[in-house]
């Protein structure tokens, strides 16, 4: 690298001084591909758990994934054309799958068949305190951020908040719940997945949007940041 740029110097007017720009520009794209979503030091497959619900979101295991888009679809069909009630349709599912089940135990021990050991669904008490814990993060990050919007401390935290109220506001009134749902599910299946396949060219649009954003975002937090002052000016007038 340290070779390549003494040549870049000393091609850019002849005499060694070099020229800005003439040979080695400004690497602003070198900038903007640096730049990752969520700020992530760590590959988006160890940033998504890097287990098997991983792999599922992002395709590795595919017939899981369009098993999963399949079931939210007929889900959403049901829910959304049928117009019956949600715990109905439940009641009348686990009712139907618990029947089957059960004439299936009764019908192999009749035909002395042996059955598929089914493995016990425990909660263990290191799962539940962890998840307890996690839930405790969030809820106090949660109540914190509330703490600075009541105070006014953090405008950017303000603007976001405000903007994704607003956006669900509207998407609530345009669309039903199950559909939101709907959507919400097909999103989280697909969008993790192309994003990890076009990861270099998202990041680097990524990247250019945010150092706009944070400029715009400078300026208005400038201009805001004067108002008290120029108010107590007023006041002493």
């Amino acid at each position: 690298m340290e070779h390549s740029d003494d040549l870049c110097n000393i091609e850019g007017n002849g005499d060694g001084r070099g020229n800005n720009g003439a040979c080695c520009p400004p690497s602003t794209s070198a900038a903007s591909s640096t730049y990752k979503l969520f700020g992530r030091q760590t590959s988006f497959h160890q940033m998504m758990g890097g287990g098997k619900a991983a792999d599922v979101i992002l395709w590795r295991r595919r017939r899981v994934s369009f098993g999963i888009i399949v079931a939210a679809t007929l889900a959403w069909l049901i829910f959304e054309y049928s117009e019956l009630p949600f715990l109905s349709v439940s009641s009348d599912v686990l009712l139907i799958l618990i029947v089957l089940l059960f004439l299936r135990a009764n019908y192999a021990a009749f035909t002395k068949k042996q059955l598929p050991t089914l493995p016990e669904l425990v909660l263990s008490e290191e799962m539940v305190n962890n998840a307890a814990a996690s839930f405790r993060v969030k809820i106090n990050y949660m109540l914190l951020m509330a703490h600075d919007i009541t105070l006014g401390k953090d405008f950017k935290l303000f603007f976001k908040v405000v903007i994704i109220l607003w956006l669900l506001s509207v998407i609530g009134s345009a669309i039903s719940f199950f559909t939101l749902a709907y959507i919400g599910t097909i999103i989280f299946i697909t969008v993790p997945a192309l994003y990890n396949k076009f990861e270099d060219h998202v990041d680097r649009y990524a990247g250019k949007i945010h150092r706009q954003f944070s400029r715009h975002y400078k300026i208005v937090d400038e201009s805001i940041s004067r108002l008290p002052r120029s108010i107590a000016k007023d006041k002493e007038l």
